[in-house]
């Protein structure tokens, strides 16, 4: 039993690879990942959602969009949520203000998943 362990094992490395070693130098390097500019909104739009629904789950999230006005820039966002049988989505926008990025409000509106519709013969 133990030798079909071991080549299985064996045999999976092979398959699928291994990842090359590396030296420690390479392994301590920080990654270079760019964190997108709307990401801080993104964690306001979940935390007022969690707020608003605190039994629901966030199941999904999308950034809809950015307007950038002379004085106030919007962000958008969907979430999808998901409470007991429930399945919702949730507009989320924020606008804010360009030069202090003081928040100036954030709406919420709740919107219902469209029913299939039934194919006609």
């Amino acid at each position: 039993m133990k030798k079909i362990t071991v080549l299985l094992c064996i045999a999976c490395f092979l398959l699928l690879g291994y990842p090359p070693a590396t030296s420690s130098a390479e392994a301590t390097k920080p990654t270079t990942q760019q964190v997108p500019s709307y990401a801080k909104w993104g964690q306001l739009a979940m935390k007022r959602t969690k707020e608003a629904y605190p039994k629901a789950d966030i199941v999904d999230y999308l950034h809809i969009g950015r307007q950038e006005g002379p004085v106030l820039t919007t962000e958008k966002f969907r979430l999808w949520l998901k409470e007991g049988d429930k399945e919702f989505g949730v507009n989320v926008t924020i606008s804010f203000y360009k030069e202090t990025e003081a928040v100036k409000e954030v709406k919420m509106e709740e919107i219902k998943r469209k029913a299939k519709r039934k194919k006609r013969s």
